[in-house]
């Protein structure tokens, strides 16, 4: 009786393995495996490509209010200068007044 389990069980498993995908089923998981992992490959470019950008914008902007604060500063330094007549008034200003 123990020798019949064993055979039963054997051939079971034997059963079990051999009723495994077959070649086809194989290439087509293969196929969608490739297609997944392109899919993945794009969305990981499109993610990094849209953090470069925005980046770059920031830079673009950071650049942008640096050359405010230095614009800005200039002119408060002219005036500045001008209020204590270290440097005469422009021609153009005087004719707005």
């Amino acid at each position: 009786m123990k020798h019949l389990f064993s055979i039963i069980a054997v051939a079971g498993m034997t059963a079990i393995v051999a009723c495994g995908p077959s070649a086809a089923e194989k290439a087509e998981k293969a196929k969608q495996d490739s297609i997944h992992v392109a899919d993945s490959l794009s969305k990981i470019a499109t993610m990094a490509k849209a953090k470069a950008d925005s980046a770059a914008a920031a830079e673009k902007a950071k650049a942008d209010m640096e050359m405010a604060k230095a614009a800005e500063a200039a002119k408060a330094a002219h005036e500045d200068s001008v209020t204590k007549k270290l440097i005469k008034e422009p021609k153009a200003a005087k004719a707005k007044k």
